[in-house]
């Protein structure tokens, strides 16, 4: 546990040195921080995964995972889960680097990380259906009942409105109520938002009505043979979940492997 949240702790978003300002004291009696749990895992099953995706986005829908990549050409992509076979893809306009993905309905939604547009999709053929814009970057893409949920790499999960695609607030994502950046790939799973921090082994469980990080989830484990992936590129990145059967799956970007875990802890 000390580890996680020393490493968190280490990428805390710093405050620029101009914005600086001396903070009273804290009265002696108050009480310090609640410690955030960790959770480990248990591996349940593992898949294949195309080692040649660069994982953005991922998502269980209908027994199949969608997925979108990134680098050039980025893709969006059916792929039948036991084997890893990509069912049918997309390409994106070299213009795009493809970024995050959400299904919602009858719809898929994907973003792009500098371009500004994000794309709709049949979810079945893949055929486009659509555009939309937004300000900033685009990361992760996920969704509650009501709301699209954004992050777009910076301490912030961003609403948009699921029919006219326009922004309707956001909350800063805090550890211990300070801010941390880097939230990338997003899922929506029981009430929580669960985002993988861009190049670490963790996943943050946020609590959507506070930004609040309310868990840690330690994958440092998860696959310990990385030879031959980049370091620096080939970092955990994808969560999908099956609300049906209740599983969690997990991959990264250029991994060969996607992994059905489940949680245990937290310790």
């Amino acid at each position: 546990m000390r580890a996680a949240v020393l490493l968190l702790a280490a990428l805390l978003t710093p405050i620029p040195a101009a914005a600086q300002t001396p903070a009273p004291p804290a009265p002696a009696s108050a009480p310090a921080p609640e410690p955030v749990p960790v959770y480990g895992f248990e591996v349940v099953r593992v898949y294949p995964h195309d080692p040649a995706a660069f994982t953005q986005g991922l998502v269980f829908r209908d027994g199949e995972l969608l997925e979108s990549t990134g680098r050039y050409p980025s893709t969006v992509r059916r792929v039948r889960l036991e084997d890893g076979v990509v069912l049918q893809r997309r390409e994106l306009d070299e213009d795009y680097f493809g970024e995050g993905l959400t299904a919602v309905g009858d719809r898929v939604l994907t973003l792009t990380w500098k371009g500004g547009k994000g794309f709709i999709w049949n979810p079945v053929t893949l055929e486009p259906e659509g555009e939309f814009a937004y300000a900033g970057e685009g990361w992760g893409l996920t969704h509650d009942a009501t709301r699209l949920i954004l992050s777009d790499g910076t301490a912030a999960l961003r609403f948009l409105d699921p029919t006219t695609l326009v922004e309707t607030g956001q909350v800063p994502v805090t550890l211990q109520g300070r801010p941390v950046s880097r939230i990338n790939e997003l899922e929506w799973i029981e009430g929580e938002v669960f985002a993988n921090l861009w190049q670490t082994d963790y996943i943050l469980r946020i609590n959507p009505a506070t930004g609040a990080i309310t868990g840690i989830i330690d994958l440092t484990e998860l696959m310990p043979d990385r030879s031959g992936l980049d370091p620096t590129d080939a970092v955990l990145n994808g969560i999908a979940w099956d609300p049906v059967g209740r599983r969690l799956f997990v991959t990264g970007k250029n991994w060969p492997k996607l992994f059905e875990i489940r949680l245990t802890g937290p310790r």
